[in-house]
């Protein structure tokens, strides 16, 4: 199943990816779009609250907030303690965002089309799964599914 989503993933990344490139945007990732779609409409964020808007670990929003800033989408200013980082779109992101937001439009109406082709709304279907996950994760559904593998940490070179 895991590498059929990533293969899914790769052919709709993959696509918008390419979409960016028609439209001038070298160096823009499909990545860094909820990330600048949050940061344009609530203003400069921690990445904490970054990763929380977008869904996703603060790892991964610090890592995408690191490759943005290598492409100068976003500046950093320190926050209220030392550990904290607020982020902000630079001029050249903002200047982006009218080109931004008819792609999105554009891959909204697009990715309803797709999902209209399919037996099961996709993105109905990933909310779903991601919730089942959050409630018990795969790691004890494999366990419940073969005890006999051990509990997590145990050894089982004998």
């Amino acid at each position: 199943m895991g590498t059929r989503l990533r293969h899914l993933l790769e052919l709709l990344d993959g696509d918008v990816a390419s979409v960016y490139a028609d439209l001038g945007l070298d160096g823009f990732r499909p990545r860094f779009a909820p990330v600048v779609r949050v940061l344009a409409a609530s203003g400069p964020s921690s990445i904490r609250e970054l990763a929380r808007a977008t869904g996703v670990t603060h790892s991964a929003a610090s890592q995408t907030v690191a490759r943005m800033a290598g492409e100068a989408l976003v500046s950093f200013a320190p926050g209220a303690d030392a550990r904290t980082r607020i982020v902000r779109l630079t001029p050249k992101a903002e200047s982006l965002l009218p080109v931004l937001d008819a792609e999105w439009a554009a891959t909204t109406a697009a990715t309803t089309r797709l999902e209209a082709e399919l037996s099961f709304p996709l993105s109905r279907l990933v909310g779903e799964a991601v919730e089942a996950l959050r409630r018990r994760p795969m790691r004890l559904r494999i366990t419940d599914a073969a005890p006999h593998l051990g509990s997590p940490g145990e050894d089982l070179s004998v």
